[in-house]
């Protein structure tokens, strides 16, 4: 008996390891866009197929934000795993570095004031028409998780491309954003801070900005603060015509339910979905500001379970 349970035990073994053998694994390779100001570099990651796949175009949050999700603070590579999960149930995924940070720093421009949001929403655009002409794809869904979900909801429009995927989206102005999240700080940081804001939501530039609020509010970045200000994702994201799905997490310390039931009322025909446990980048975690906060910099820590099979569920379902 125990030499047959063990020719079962090599035949199904022999077995499993020629059906990995067998399984194609994703590759990834690079790709480049041509832009009036230089060349963009992204990330595809695909399973080889004989037919075309789907594809999704993934654009990251704001700031030094890069394609996997990380910053020079924070590694979580919350976006890298996000593509990861998608090409194991074979779905391709494009992610880059916006313009001006990391594998596309040489692309940026020279002066930091010359940086506008419309810049971002350009490119991520130019990269889904690039995926469109691909005939190895079947479909161009656009993910943004963050500040993506805005350039995302845009460049969605200029390329038409055939689903969009908002994570984690602000559904108010950035103005707005900003002054709620004044309303944790000091009186006398408020105090100071929100007449600037005020300023630039009118589109004007504030001089001689004090010290402290550089990293906010220094002149350099004013003008990319004002072309982010001026577009309401409640606005954009009701032009859309193409499937929307709605992802935000409970646990969530940056945006909140409240921010996507806002864009979910701006597009009637979108489906919200909540993940209970949830946080900003796509982690398990309590609302524990503290141990929230110890997810951003684990990379090792993986998705919330719920999230891939809800995105992989949604592009399924597209016809």
């Amino acid at each position: 008996m125990k030499s047959v349970n063990l020719s079962l035990f090599v035949f199904f073994f022999t077995m499993s390891q020629l059906f990995a053998a067998n399984t194609p694994s994703a590759v990834e390779k690079t790709l480049e866009l041509t832009t009036r100001s230089g060349i963009l570099k992204g990330t595809l990651l695909r399973i080889p197929a004989e037919k075309p796949i789907p594809v999704v175009l993934i654009i990251s949050g704001s700031g030094p934000t890069d394609k996997n999700g990380n910053n020079p603070m924070m590694q979580n590579n919350h976006l890298k795993m996000v593509a990861e999960d998608l090409s194991k149930a074979g779905i391709a995924s494009l992610r880059y570095d916006k313009r001006g940070i990391g594998e596309n720093a040489p692309a940026g421009p020279a002066r930091e004031n010359d940086m506008l949001f419309d810049h971002l929403v350009n490119d991520a655009a130019d990269w889904a028409t690039k995926l469109k002409e691909d005939p190895k794809f079947s479909k161009v869904i656009i993910l943004g998780h963050s500040e993506g979900s805005l350039i995302g909801m845009m460049a969605a429009q200029k390329a038409k491309a055939d689903a969009f995927i908002s994570v984690a989206g602000a559904g108010q102005t950035a103005d707005k954003i900003i002054r709620e999240q004044l309303k944790g700080q000091p009186k006398q940081i408020s105090d100071e801070a929100l007449p600037i804001l005020e300023e630039l939501a009118k589109g004007k530039t504030v001089a001689n900005v004090n010290p402290m609020f550089a990293a906010l509010f220094r002149e350099s970045v004013q003008p990319y603060l004002i072309s982010w200000m001026k577009y309401d994702p409640q606005i954009e994201i009701a032009k859309l015509t193409m499937p929307v799905f709605l992802v935000q997490g409970t646990t969530d310390l940056q945006v909140t339910e409240k921010d996507a039931r806002l864009l979910a009322a701006a597009n009637k025909k979108s489906k919200l979905v909540l993940i209970e446990g949830m946080n900003h980048v796509l982690k398990t975690s309590t609302a524990d500001p503290q141990k929230n906060m110890a997810t951003y910099n684990n990379a090792e820590l993986p998705l919330a379970p719920a999230l891939t099979p809800k995105l992989t569920g949604f592009i399924a379902s597209l016809k």
